[in-house]
């Protein structure tokens, strides 16, 4: 198996939320010698330093390049780390006829059926008590302690023609069927963190599902998991950037939380967080104001976010002229309100990075009776004025528990993106 895709399976498997997806970037970047960095930290940077900077759990990586910033701008990518998801409500524990059950709040926007009948782990983070204060510490289970059952056939017999769940009611996470005088949640998480359960004062939780990732179809070709998207496109631009080794431009990977509810968060990708970053370097290098405007107009932005994959149970909801399918290389997202950022000149340079990588391009426009999600792309090319091409792999079933994705294509955008950081084309 090549090695980018075990590492990406290895990605997945530790990642159940965000919140590890974080840790697991960190620990990656840290295998290739970065450098951590804090904002409120004075900063001093060296032509070929790797560093990153953490923002809660969004992350930017650098590695400063040989050149002028002036003649060669910043090469970014940019990705989301987050999932839709549900979150559980943390003191909304409850037991009724000997049934222990917890509600949720729904995370994003995610195709709510597939998150029924299936084996749910919970993970998160949670705040423990230290002396006078407290500490936070991720946490995972680490076995299936939860499951949302449907209601038999005979009890809903609408079922099968279009039932919609409501999200108050039937979306309680059974977490045992037994009584118990304790909260059984908040003991199972101090076990497995090894504290009292009187010292935890607060949780930030998810239900996540607990398959493994793992490769599918006879010919091995497919990656079936949950978080591909965007997971995948994160791993895609950390693989690159790590590869990178003395780079002429200076590279940056942008990794943010919160995308999948609007980016509007101290950590998101409509923070302050880049910007800030990108002007330090500047400052910190010796540039002014005027030079870093200057600088940023000759930057570049790949937005990384998974694409949608022809299927061929649903040909009515694709363009025929623009159908990526699995396995067919990146895709370009064009949208002609722009909620991806590609415009002709960005394209042509992503075009041209496939066709020197000797890897195939593809083309996604959605039909134009249906409506277009968004990216990341646009939030930054807006904020920054940096020219941006969106781009992701095809993906089957994006937001379900459980998604599609082809292992060549993975393979194939990690090769486009590294040529991209390398290379001054």
């Amino acid at each position: 198996m090549h090695k980018y895709i075990v590492d990406f399976l290895d990605l997945l498997n530790g990642s159940p939320t965000s919140i590890q997806a974080s840790s697991e970037i960190i620990k990656r970047l840290e295998r290739y010698d970065f450098k951590l960095l804090k904002e409120e930290d004075h900063w001093e940077l060296q032509n070929g330093g790797k560093y990153y900077i953490c923002r809660d759990t969004s992350i930017i990586a650098i590695i400063l390049g040989s050149r002028n910033l002036l003649d060669t701008g910043y090469k970014i990518g940019a990705a989301h780390i987050d999932s839709p998801s549900l979150k559980i409500k943390p003191e909304s524990l409850k037991t009724e006829n000997s049934i222990t059950s917890i509600s949720v709040e729904v995370y994003g926007s995610p195709i709510i059926s597939s998150w029924i009948d299936r084996s749910l782990g919970i993970a998160g983070r949670i705040a423990v008590k230290e002396e006078d204060n407290f500490r936070i510490l991720p946490v995972d289970l680490r076995r299936p302690v939860a499951v949302i059952p449907n209601a038999a056939l005979h009890l809903n017999r609408e079922i099968n023609k279009g039932f919609e769940y409501n999200k108050q009611t039937h979306l309680k996470a059974i977490l045992q069927s037994k009584e118990s005088d304790k909260n059984p949640l908040m003991g199972a998480l101090a076990t497995e963190l090894g504290v009292a359960r009187d010292d935890i004062f607060g949780s930030e939780l998810f239900l996540y599902d607990f398959e493994l990732a793992e490769l599918c179809g006879l010919d091995q070709s497919l990656i079936m998991s949950a978080r591909l998207d965007n997971l995948g496109m994160t791993h895609s631009i950390l693989s690159a950037i790590s590869e990178v080794e003395n780079p002429e431009s200076t590279c940056i990977a942008a990794l943010f939380d919160h995308e999948e509810i609007g980016s509007e968060t101290r950590q998101g990708a409509d923070s302050s967080f880049l910007e800030n970053i990108l002007e330090r370097i500047a400052i910190t290098k010796g540039y002014s104001r005027e030079e870093y405007l200057r600088i940023l107009n000759k930057s570049f932005l790949v937005s990384g976010d998974m694409a949608h994959s022809y299927h061929p149970s649903y040909p009515e909801k694709y363009d025929p002229s623009y159908s990526p399918v699995m396995n067919g290389g990146p895709v370009i997202k064009w949208h002609a309100n722009y909620n991806y950022a590609t415009n002709l000149e960005s394209s042509q340079m992503f075009k041209k990075l496939c066709k020197t990588a000797e890897v195939p391009c593809q083309t996604y426009i959605i039909r134009s009776d249906l409506l277009c999600g968004s990216t990341i792309g646009h939030i930054l090319s807006s904020r920054l004025g940096i020219p941006v091409v969106d781009v992701g792999n095809p993906l089957w079933a994006m937001h379900s528990v459980r998604e599609t994705v082809g292992v060549q294509d993975h393979i194939n955008m990690i090769k486009v993106l590294e040529l991209y950081y390398q290379k001054n084309i």
